[in-house]
């Protein structure tokens, strides 16, 4: 095995790189979830049963509110994921600094 393969098992093995997996999992797996759920909710409701017909605001209807409601998300989701991966960058940066010193 070459010293790039024995470093990146090295980086691999690492506690602080099994923290990073974790943490990431831990963060994107809820979130598309989350996102997949309200993202085909509009169109399964709306195909499927009558409950967003009914008028919200005015002439507005439920369907027109979750519509907009989901670009609301998807902006939140970013604006969200942007913040948290910052904490995933300086994690990123520990273990290039530790792996970069153990050479």
């Amino acid at each position: 095995m070459d010293a790039k393969g024995k470093s990146y098992l090295k980086v691999w093995q690492s506690t602080k790189f099994k923290t990073l997996l974790f943490r990431k999992k831990r963060f994107i797996i809820p979130a598309t979830v989350f996102f997949l759920l309200f993202y085909f909710a509009l169109p399964i409701l709306t195909s499927y049963s009558d409950v967003l017909n009914r008028p919200a605001i005015g002439p507005i209807s439920w369907a027109w509110v979750f519509a907009f409601a989901q670009f609301v998300m998807t902006w939140a989701l970013c604006i969200i994921y942007s913040r948290v991966a910052r904490r995933f960058d300086r994690l990123v940066d520990e273990i290039k600094r530790e792996m970069g010193e153990s050479r």
